[in-house]
């Protein structure tokens, strides 16, 4: 797996995930809220499997 999530796409997905489960656990949203689990994962992980499928990158270009 490449890194294909930046810097700012990691901070919106980690900061979306973590609020959707907040509201998910304390039941201002309902079930449908656990879907933050999603984003959050894939923002500690850097890496999106939408992203690799469409070939998206939000990630900088690392020099070699």
């Amino acid at each position: 797996m490449k890194i294909n999530v930046g810097g700012v796409d990691k901070v919106i997905r980690i900061g979306a995930g973590a609020l959707l489960l907040i509201l998910a656990a304390t039941g201002t949203l309902g079930l449908w809220a656990w879907i933050g689990i999603v984003p959050l994962a894939t923002g500690l992980m850097g890496w999106c499997p939408a992203y690799a499928l469409f070939g998206i990158k939000t990630c900088s270009a690392k020099k070699e």
